[in-house]
């Protein structure tokens, strides 16, 4: 499959810095990086 969508290597979780570093972007198909923020996200506990 052909790559669709930036992925963040380390996930940014709102935090503007990493969300814009060059450094943590992988190209991923669109597929293979909603399993990887799936799995990623499944297990966060958020705080509000």
């Amino acid at each position: 499959m052909k790559a669709e969508v930036v992925d963040h290597i380390v996930p940014h979780r709102g935090d503007g810095k990493l969300f814009w570093d060059e450094g943590n972007w992988q190209a991923l198909c669109k597929s293979c990086h909603d399993s990887k923020t799936m799995t990623e996200d499944r297990y966060q506990e958020y705080r509000y």
